[in-house]
């Protein structure tokens, strides 16, 4: 192929036009891409930045990054503490720091018996009237003695007058001047069982005045509970029958003390004498209670021949012989509280009021200086206070 001058020309002119053309894109291209990555570095730059606090790291302006300064950096619990209390938070302070002083609920195991039955009045069964016993118990002129009994047909009331029956002229001896005893039951109930029993009081001998037991009722027990007694077994329960209680405190529950008090009317005991049973026993027998057979009285006044426990071999030498507590309180059991139950059991009020299982107590108090010299609380049925 031949080619002529002007066409090589032409072709040479056109190939120096497109190198130009490529350069001058290729030199724009860069340039562009130059300016963007400029403009992308000022973006960088932070245009605010927080001033450094206590609780911040310090920032670095230039770097535009952190650049934790431990030294500058302030605890937080000494921020806490730097910081000003407010009026709420130091109230708490002071009432934890600074307690007021509680006043502490009346203990009736503590409190004295003056100090828990002041106020608290029974009704006495001579004259009819309100007396308060704190009053009585310090009103005497060496020492007061204060049994707080339980209903009428109950066990341990029975057992509290016969024995203070036979021990009445050894408390006299001790200085024991005055005495009350208090029945939760009516008057008529009262009257009947301490005559059952052949106890002298104000209010059942012909001369009032020279006798020193005081008969007091308190139908509802509420002096007994104000004394501190036990109140038997579910107390709170008004559910439960008061006669199913009682049969479940005759196995201790809520009477702890039951169960050895009536094992020991059986088993005796070699070491230590109970001689109001002999008494209360020989009284028994003479206004025809049966058993009947284990003393031989005198007919004309009544005093023991012969006691029939003592006859035994082996333990007839034991200060309280096996089975003589047991056979008095059979015959208590037959023909005091069975026998006479309508006349002596407690009303339906004071049933609900809880007097069925309301255990009793005693307390013995120096009239001049108010101190309690004797304290007792029946922990159980037929645990009551000894008079020895």
């Amino acid at each position: 192929m031949k080619f002529s001058v002007a066409t090589l020309s032409l072709a040479i002119f056109c190939q120096s036009q497109q190198s130009a053309s490529a350069f001058t894109v290729g030199s724009e291209n860069r340039i562009n891409l130059k300016l963007s990555a400029s403009e992308n570095v000022d973006d960088l730059t932070p245009k605010e930045i927080p001033k450094p606090t206590a609780l911040t790291p310090k920032i670095d302006r230039e770097e535009g990054v952190s650049s934790p300064e431990p030294s500058t950096v302030t605890p937080l619990v000494d921020v806490v503490e730097e910081a000003e209390p407010s009026t709420a938070v130091e109230e708490v302070k002071e009432a934890v720091l600074e307690p007021k002083e509680i006043q502490p609920a009346v203990d009736l195991e503590q409190a004295s018996a003056i100090k828990s039955l002041s106020g608290v009045s029974v009704t006495s069964v001579r004259t009819n009237e309100s007396v308060e016993l704190s009053n009585f118990l310090q009103s005497g002129d060496d020492k007061s003695m204060l049994i707080l009994g339980t209903y009428a047909a109950d066990f341990n009331a029975i057992e509290y007058v016969q024995r203070l029956r036979y021990y009445l002229p050894q408390l006299k001896e001790k200085g024991v001047e005055k005495i009350g005893l208090v029945l939760n039951c009516g008057v008529d109930a009262a009257k009947s069982l301490v005559e059952l029993l052949d106890l002298e009081t104000d209010a059942t001998a012909s001369d009032s005045e020279s006798v020193a037991v005081e008969l007091f009722v308190d139908p509802l027990g509420e002096a007994g509970r104000k004394f501190g007694v036990g109140t038997g077994w579910r107390p709170e329960d008004d559910e439960m029958s008061p006669y199913v209680k009682l049969f479940g405190m005759l196995f201790g529950l809520g009477a702890w003390a039951t169960l050895p008090a009536v094992i020991g009317g059986y088993i005796g005991n070699p070491f230590y004498g109970q001689p109001w049973i002999e008494d209360a026993t020989a009284v028994g027998q003479m206004k025809g209670r049966w058993p009947n057979t284990a003393l031989e009285l005198d007919e004309s006044t009544g005093e023991v021949k012969v006691n029939k426990f003592k006859e035994l071999p082996y333990v007839g030498s034991w200060e309280r012989r096996p089975l003589e507590l047991a056979t008095l309180r059979l015959q208590n059991m037959m023909d005091i509280s069975i026998k006479n139950w309508k006349d002596l059991a407690p009303t339906e009020t004071a049933l609900k009021a809880g007097v069925l299982t309301q255990l009793g107590g005693c307390v013995v108090v120096d009239c001049k200086t108010g101190d309690e010299l004797f304290r007792w609380r029946d922990p159980g049925i037929c645990a009551v206070a000894n008079f020895e």
